[in-house]
């Protein structure tokens, strides 16, 4: 298999954190709602001027890659246009930019970056499931199914935190499931949870929040575009579907936002259609089993737990066995390349798996035994392709 081509064919690159990841989003909203508050290990507040305003709703789809948007242009005209409007070229309906996400791209690390303002080696959110150091068992960290303290896995001071002491209403607007939600406790604290169905109901329920006298941020989360696109893939007709919904619920936001006010919409990650043959399964092939003690993360982008004493043996069958068609790396190597940010906490370098990898083109590590469920999702996410890793920041004026 030859690496070069599928590295660039995916666009395989690591994060731009410092110079437009989702963890610089709220610290540069902050800095619009004008109030100084990023996190001490960031410099990002400055590097995008956002319109200054008083107040700001933060839109979140889940699973709406920057690809995606432009390949479906004529399923989302409305957003299409918003992200093809770049900095340099400020229209009547507003600008776009692209980031990336962090690393890996999935939900439970780029909601964590969003909400705390830091790289995943800061917040420790580092997959969609990790092992939790001494217990030897995995931890979903959408599901929170571990007896995890929230305050104690994530411990930094959020972004909500941060604005609610500086004088702003922080206001998170979302399905009453997510209230009480570990990843809730843990990255989006200090905010006042407003739950609320259907989509519309919390599109209005944002906007009622945006009507506060005083400073306001609200953040408002729409998860069905990703389920679809997990169920039915990104070229199904069932996903255009959805993603022309999206498009017509930020329009019907956009037109109806009070005045010194500004819509944000971003993505946490993108996504891609992962074709049967590329699938290799970890719990069907003797050489990826081998020496493994835990599989973490998900298919795209693998935490591979060792037995003690079998580490490099794990990181050299891996690194054979997925040669071409995977970046494998040694949790010191990884750490080092900054797949997780400048640097990891110490506290937090045992969450990372003994060997880590981030999957090129459209191939994934399943495990059709013990990940029954995950197996068989057609649209994945999770590595650092382009079409995972590049998401909009598209901002509307009121």
């Amino acid at each position: 298999m030859d690496a070069g081509a599928a590295e660039g064919e995916a666009g395989f690159d690591y994060p731009a954190y410092g110079a437009g990841a989702l963890c610089d989003v709220l610290p540069a909203i902050g800095a619009a709602l004008g109030v100084s508050a990023a996190p001490s290990t960031t410099t990002t507040a400055d590097l995008w001027e956002l319109h200054p305003v008083r107040r700001a709703c933060l839109f979140l789809v889940d699973g709406m890659g920057s690809e995606l948007i432009l390949k479906n242009a004529d399923a989302a005209p409305y957003l299409a246009a918003l992200l093809q409007n770049g900095p340099q070229g400020i229209g009547p309906q507003g600008v776009g930019r692209t980031l990336t996400a962090g690393f890996p791209s999935t939900t439970s690390t780029s909601l964590s970056s969003i909400g705390t303002g830091l790289p995943p080696g800061a917040h420790g959110m580092l997959g969609y499931k990790l092992m939790v150091p001494g217990t030897g068992k995995l931890m979903n960290f959408l599901k929170w199914d571990q007896d995890v303290d929230p305050l104690q896995w994530q411990p930094r001071e959020t972004m909500f935190e941060r604005l609610r002491r500086a004088g702003v209403a922080v206001t998170h607007v979302s399905s009453p499931r997510f209230a009480e939600s570990g990843l809730t406790r843990s990255v989006f604290r200090g905010a006042h949870f407003s739950g609320a169905e259907p989509p519309d109901v919390r599109a209005e329920r944002a906007l009622q929040a945006l009507e506060e006298p005083e400073p306001a941020l609200v953040y408002l989360y729409y998860s069905q575009l990703d389920f679809v696109g997990h169920a039915a893939g990104v070229g199904s007709q069932a996903w255009r579907d959805q993603l022309g919904y999206v498009d017509a619920l930020v329009q019907w936001l956009a037109e109806r936002l009070p005045q010194d006010s500004s819509l944000y919409v971003i993505a946490d990650h993108g996504m891609l259609d992962v074709p049967l043959e590329h699938r290799i399964d970890a719990d069907t092939d003797w050489e990826l089993r081998a020496g493994v003690a835990l599989l973490g993360g998900e298919a795209r982008a693998r935490h591979v737990y060792a037995h003690p004493g079998a580490e490099r043996d794990v990181l050299a069958i891996w690194s054979e066995r997925l040669d071409g068609v995977a970046a494998v790396r040694s949790r010191e190597e990884a750490i080092a390349e900054g797949w997780f940010g400048p640097g990891v906490d110490v506290g937090m370098r045992d969450r990372i798996g003994d060997v880590v990898v981030a999957m090129r083109g459209d191939w994934a590590v399943i495990a059709s035994e013990r990940e029954v469920v995950e197996s068989r999702l057609i649209g994945m996410h999770g590595s650092m392709t382009a079409a995972e890793r590049l998401v909009p920041l598209l901002e509307v004026r009121g």
